[in-house]
């Protein structure tokens, strides 16, 4: 079975409790649920939240809303993985971040579909390396084999933490697939880390939503097309911003540590 596991916590340090912020009045992560649920390849979505006590209320959501959860490490986000896949019997994941309350079901159904037809030539499959889908729609599949061989093998925290990092640091050891918008949209961000983002999102749901229905993609683009003002609302955030902090952070460590050699 293909499961999506939707990582989420409250502890953010850029935008506190933003995944039960509100948006039209429900939870900024029940509207992600309800959005990957619309995904027809999906065989059941999962909360992969923390053992943290501020994460209680996420899993009492969860508990209220009838979904799957599994509570475990807040920053190895490896082993909370594969032990979300292990108790829930998956195939392989769909992972999604707890940030991302426009994602495409769309989107889903084309990964998990080219992985299913190429499973046997796929060790991991996103449509973030490289980005060609606005900021937010990120979507990754890691087959359990791949969980679990991260998850014996990883000993570093920060490519615990950062789980993707050890697949694309050792393109020779895993075999990756990737799938593309026709245009480029990467430069679009329909995330949210900032109350701007959360602005963003909460006018797109305004002026989309409808309760009996997901608006795709296609009908967001019109919309920013036909008022690009909505697009300056976040504009002075970029794409992977945290990631990139982590990563200098990590390079200025290795260059403060003592060589053996010397």
């Amino acid at each position: 079975m293909i499961i999506a596991i939707i990582q989420v916590r409250m502890g953010s340090t850029r935008l506190p409790g933003k995944a039960l912020k509100e948006i039209l009045g429900k939870p900024m992560l029940w509207h992600l649920i309800n959005r990957v649920k619309e995904a027809k390849l999906v065989g059941k979505v999962v909360i992969a939240t923390t053992r943290n006590k501020e994460d209680k209320v996420i899993i009492n959501f969860a508990k209220e809303n009838g979904i799957d959860y599994y509570a475990g490490s807040e920053n190895d986000i490896v082993d909370r993985s594969y032990m979300s896949a292990k108790k829930f019997g998956a195939e392989a994941i769909v992972r999604i971040t707890g940030d991302c309350p426009l994602i495409e079901p769309q989107i889903i159904d084309k990964a998990v579909e080219y992985y299913l037809k190429n499973k046997d030539r796929i060790d991991y499959l996103s449509n973030v390396h490289p980005p060609t889908y606005p900021d937010g729609l990120d979507v990754e599949i890691y087959p359990f084999k791949t969980l679990e061989t991260m998850w014996r093998e990883i000993k570093d925290p920060f490519n615990r933490e950062w789980i993707y990092t050890y697949i694309v640091e050792n393109p020779d050891k895993f075999r990756i697939a990737n799938i593309e918008n026709e245009t480029d949209l990467s430069g679009m961000r329909w995330t949210v880390d900032y109350k701007e983002d959360l602005d963003f999102v909460r006018e797109i749901y305004k002026m989309l939503y409808e309760h009996d229905r997901v608006f795709h993609m296609e009908a967001i683009l019109e919309l920013l097309r036909q008022n690009p003002i909505l697009s300056e609302i976040n504009k002075d955030y970029i794409r992977n911003e945290a990631y990139i902090k982590a990563l200098k952070e990590r390079e200025k460590k290795r260059r403060e540590e003592p060589n053996d050699l010397e």
